[in-house]
């Protein structure tokens, strides 16, 4: 079984282009939670263009109404993150090497590079009890140091997993993936998995065991476009559950 975790930086982007409070962040996650979600995810970036700092601290008065579910943030460890985080506590916070002026996420962390930055950084995260994760390309060779540095689990970022799905490059992709999530477990690291995962493609990439959770939302939420916001929750479920 693998734990969904859906992200709602695309309702933030969508209650934001009209400067009013609805869609309600606050009320879709609670939807989702009472669906079967095991979580909720955000990722705010400096320009709060979607995700904002208020809504972690929102979505943290919520989720201590659901005992046993987990709050995830993401986002570029600067000072205004780490301060919103350190005062906010969730249970999970996923460490992503974004430019500020980055459109989404497109690489992990190079830790040969920079290791030294992270250490003191998830120090500091652990030191409040947070799970710490670093959003990571399927490098096998690079989950020992994950570990070594203190992170407890990666994110392997999937974008070339799904470019590949349905290609004559997806078992080669895969068994890529495969490995790193397997190097990471040898580690001692758990596994989460995130970016352009699908009702299409995600069944298939967590079926080995190796992979503790997914975060998904853009595709979470075109999905509804046309199926509906919680039948697609549902279906999630349901793969993510056989």
């Amino acid at each position: 079984m693998t734990h969904l975790s859906v992200n709602l930086n695309k309702i933030g982007l969508l209650r934001n282009s009209r400067g009013r409070d609805y869609p309600n962040m606050v009320v879709m996650a609670e939807r989702v939670l009472a669906l079967g979600a095991f979580g909720v995810t955000i990722h705010p970036r400096p320009d709060q263009r979607h995700a904002t700092y208020q809504d972690a601290y929102d979505l943290k008065s919520l989720i201590s109404r659901y005992p046993g579910r987990e709050l995830n943030i993401e986002g570029f460890p600067d000072e205004n993150f780490l301060k919103v985080v350190l005062e906010v506590v969730p249970d999970q916070c996923t460490l992503v090497p974004d430019d500020p002026n980055q459109l989404t996420s497109d690489h992990g962390w190079n830790l040969g590079r920079d290791q030294d930055v992270l250490r003191p950084i998830i120090a500091r995260l652990k030191d409040k009890g947070i799970r710490v994760v670093l959003f990571m390309d399927p490098d096998s060779e690079s989950m020992q140091m994950a570990k070594n540095i203190g992170a407890d689990r990666v994110e392997l970022y999937t974008e070339a997993y799904a470019n590949a799905f349905s290609t004559e490059l997806e078992n080669a992709c895969l068994a890529q993936y495969q490995e790193a999530a397997q190097a990471a477990k040898n580690a001692g690291l758990e596994v989460n998995a995130g970016h352009d995962l699908d009702l299409e493609n995600v069944g298939k990439f967590c079926e080995n065991g190796l992979i503790t959770e997914v975060s998904i939302g853009h595709a979470l939420t075109a999905e509804s476009l046309d199926l509906g916001w919680d039948n697609v929750v549902k279906k999630y479920l349901s793969i993510l559950t056989q």
